[in-house]
């Protein structure tokens, strides 16, 4: 018997799972979030979170790259026992996908990074907290003791030594390094839109927030009166700068002259899982393995780095030739359909990492967003593995794959 996928019925963080209950009715795919979210989040903070580096082409890119492959399903083949299970750094989780990192989640949501933690514990798949984020990373290491934590190196030894020291006290036992970040990208978007970190206080930025007095009161004000302002907790092993300030500036400071002797450094200090993340070719693929890292993330950074970055789909293949099918290669970067997961399962991928949709869908409906994000993620996976005529992911091979394109 095939297994059912229920929703999980958690308490959401704003307003309960009934109030939202004829909202989510509407929310058929992953797709359906996005829109919704545009109707409740500030303007700044709906551009922040859909926008991309420049002309966008690499976030199209990465929706298209689906598009070139076509499925070759087997019938007949007695699917009634599958099971999407995958066995990942020695845990088996739920499902082949989890919630990637997104930066300043708690605009989007109240405690937002708490929500996606909760809920991905809850549904038993990985979730990855940001290091560009508002919430202490111990806090959602106390709420979701499973959670990844991603970070973002400082570009001083002693600070990144420093930062991986409190990461480790905090109890995470997988981190994940972003290192697609030498500078600072051109995010147009981002000023079009009146988005900046720390946001500066104005009467744009006054009026976007009234437009939206669910978000307003639900998610700003809230955080506000219980927490303070929000500050930017986990860039460093300290307290960073405020979300919303005048004259304070972020720190930024420069990674340009990272390299991997950085990371080596980490693998010495480092006694959990590593995994490299935003790795788009075979050569770094091959360089972060014999720099001790776990497993890497192939990824563009969900287009928001370097405009006319190539897919991570495109080299998936290549990378898993050169590394072998032992190595866990995991992937992010315009997943939106179960369809998609799969996909990337048949070229080799371990693990699949979606971000946008979960940052919706907890803006729309907090953790019973989330949840019911993944529920329909998983639903479309399981019926299509039944179609295909996969009992188990392993089942889900390259020979089920054509490319339409040549």
């Amino acid at each position: 018997m095939t297994t059912t996928f229920l929703p999980v019925h958690h308490q959401s963080s704003s307003v309960s799972g009934t109030k939202h209950s004829h909202v989510l009715q509407r929310m058929l795919s992953l797709h359906d979030f996005e829109a919704e979210a545009r109707r409740v989040l500030p303007r700044p903070i709906f551009g922040y979170v859909s926008g991309a580096a420049e002309d966008n082409r690499t976030r199209d890119e990465n929706r298209q790259v689906f598009d070139e492959y076509g499925f070759v399903p087997r019938v007949l083949r007695n699917v009634s026992e599958r099971s999407q299970t995958v066995e990942l750094f020695g845990r088996c989780y739920a499902s082949p996908f989890g919630i990637a990192p997104m930066g300043i989640h708690a605009l989007s949501a109240y405690r937002g990074d708490l929500v996606l933690a909760r809920a991905a514990q809850e549904a038993n798949i990985p979730s990855i907290m940001s290091g560009s984020s508002l919430v202490p990373l111990e806090d959602v290491a106390a709420a979701a003791p499973d959670t990844w934590f991603q970070a973002y190196l400082p570009g001083d030894a002693s600070l990144i030594s420093a930062l991986v020291e409190r990461v480790a006290i905090a109890g995470y036992r997988t981190l994940v390094i972003t290192v697609d970040i030498p500078v600072s990208a051109n995010r147009e978007n981002n000023v079009r839109t009146g988005f900046s970190t720390p946001l500066r206080p104005n009467l744009r930025l006054l009026w976007d927030g009234l437009a939206r007095p669910r978000w307003l009161t639900g998610t700003f004000m809230r955080t506000l009166l219980t927490h303070g302002m929000p500050h930017f907790e986990n860039s460093f092993a300290t307290r960073g700068a405020p979300i919303l300030s005048a004259n304070v500036m972020r720190d930024f400071s420069a990674r340009d002259h990272l390299d991997w002797r950085n990371i080596q450094a980490i693998r010495a200090q480092w006694k959990g899982e590593l995994v490299i993340k935003g790795i788009l070719s075979v050569d770094d693929a091959l360089l972060a393995r014999e720099a001790g890292a776990d497993g890497i993330i192939l990824s563009n950074h969900g287009g928001r780095q370097l405009d006319g970055a190539v897919s991570p789909m495109r080299v998936l293949p290549e990378v898993i030739d050169a590394v072998g099918h032992s190595y866990p290669v995991m992937i992010d970067s315009g997943f939106r359909r179960g369809s998609d997961v799969l996909k990337a399962l048949a070229l080799g991928a371990r693990m699949v990492f979606v971000g946008r949709p979960f940052n919706y869908a907890s803006a729309v409906a907090g953790d019973t967003g989330v949840a019911h994000a993944i529920r329909l993620l998983r639903e479309e996976i399981d019926r299509n593995m039944a179609m295909l005529g996969a009992q188990t992911c392993s089942h889900v091979t390259s020979n089920m794959l054509r490319r339409r394109y040549r």
